[in-house]
Formats: C-alpha cells, sequence, structure tokens
C-alpha cells in the first residue's frame, strides 16, 4: 500500500484525529491529505494542475463554506478529479442526502459509528478495500 493517498475532507478536528488514530492502531500506512473544508478540498484537488491527486477521497457531507454534495459535484463535474473513487463518510442518515450522494456519482456512502471500535473497524475495511483491493483508474493523462 506503499504511495497510496487518501484524502480526508472533514471539518471536525476530533474526527479527524480518531480517524488518524485507527489507521494507526491498525498498523495501516498511506499518505493523508486532509481538507478541513469543501473550498480547501477543491484548492487542493482541482485548483493546482499539477499536484497529485489522492487514490480515494472520504468526504464529509456537513462541511462549512460549501456542503459535501456541492463538493462531490465539483470533484465529479471536474475531467481532472472525475475518477476518482468518492466515499462519503458522514453523521446524516437523511434518505434525500443518501440519494442525492448517489446520483451525483458517489462511490460508496457510510455512516459514521458513534463506537469508536466500530469507527476503528470501518476505517479499517475502507482502507483495505479502496486503497489495497480496489483497481484505480487511470490518472487522466493515461486515459488516452
Amino acid at each position: 500500500m506503499a504511495g497510496k493517498t487518501l484524502m480526508l475532507v472533514e471539518d471536525n478536528v476530533d474526527d479527524i484525529e480518531l480517524f488518524k488514530l485507527a489507521l494507526t492502531l491498525s498498523n495501516l500506512d498511506s499518505d493523508i491529505m486532509v481538507a478541513r473544508d469543501g473550498p480547501d478540498a477543491l484548492a487542493l484537488l482541482i485548483g493546482r494542475d499539477n499536484a497529485p491527486l489522492p487514490d480515494v477521497i472520504l468526504l464529509d457531507l456537513k462541511l462549512p463554506r460549501l456542503n459535501g454534495l456541492d463538493v462531490l459535484r465539483a470533484i465529479k463535474g471536474n475531467p481532472r478529479t472525475r475518477a476518482i473513487p468518492v466515499v462519503i463518510l458522514t453523521t446524516s442518515g437523511e434518505r434525500s442526502d443518501l440519494e442525492t450522494a448517489y446520483e451525483i456519482g458517489c462511490n460508496s456512502y457510510l455512516r459514521k459509528p458513534v463506537d469508536f471500535s466500530q469507527f476503528n473497524d470501518m476505517v479499517r475495511d475502507v482502507h483495505r478495500y479502496w486503497l489495497s483491493l480496489n483497481t484505480a483508474p487511470p490518472a487522466p493523462g493515461d486515459l488516452t
């Protein structure tokens, strides 16, 4: 899994730290990009043409300044980023959020468990699937 990068788009500092702790406790090694809100995420992904892209994006829906669904629209609407798998990682159980996220193009929708043991298991499973088992799409320049 060396060389694999995930991007966590999350505004809650405690959730960011719990995510990093879960990776450490599970002995999972990957580079992590963190964006604390929607505009910061889009600046990292779309704002710099030559910047490296993550292999998977974990995206919260309830973000300040620009909500996660609008971030997802921008990611899926941009040729540079549209093929990157996006996993919604949220506390929202609203049916409209679920339906809209899949309509826009999310690859998975996960509700954050409240229990840390379950959260740790989820982080480990998401990491294993998206960064180890899944075959990533080719980079935008390699699509021809």
